[in-house]
């Protein structure tokens, strides 16, 4: 198996488990701004970075047709997207990751001047991003409601 069929599917499992902490996520957690970081913006923080970082470069990034700007901001104040359209964009997200991990040479640059990486690390390191995240939203599931998210 291929590196790129590899974190394809990494990049896959990790998707499956932010649609399950998305799906159940109670609607008393989704907008709790008694935490830091309220739980839909950390949704939406993660999936938009994850997206962005698979383009080959800031440039050529499109940008979810619902993105408003400034919401990737993990301290933005305005009105939370709705889980049926963080739904939506984890879904677009994962249809983008096979043509656009297949269309670049992973010992190509990152395509982002901060992350003076190839292609291969900048895969790893938005994988870790995603997955940190991912484990910040499976804490407060699992410590505040006992609900698990699925690691198939």
């Amino acid at each position: 198996m291929s590196f790129q069929a590899n974190i394809q599917a990494q990049y896959y499992a990790a998707l499956k488990m932010i649609w399950q902490a998305i799906d159940k996520c109670p609607d008393s957690l989704w907008d709790d701004r008694s935490y830091t970081n309220v739980y839909s913006q950390i949704v939406f923080h993660s999936l938009f970075y994850t997206h962005f970082y698979l383009y080959p470069g800031p440039e050529a990034f499109t940008p979810w047709p619902k993105h408003r700007q400034g919401t990737e901001q993990m301290k933005f104040e305005g009105e939370p997207y709705s889980k049926t359209d963080l739904l939506e964009y984890c879904e677009l997200v994962r249809q983008e990751v096979s043509p656009k991990v297949n269309a670049l040479d992973l010992e190509s640059p990152s395509g982002f001047p901060w992350r003076p990486t190839n292609r291969m690390e900048m895969h790893i390191y938005n994988l870790r991003h995603l997955q940190q995240h991912i484990g910040e939203m499976c804490e407060r599931l699992g410590v505040a409601y006992k609900i698990d998210i699925d690691w198939s």
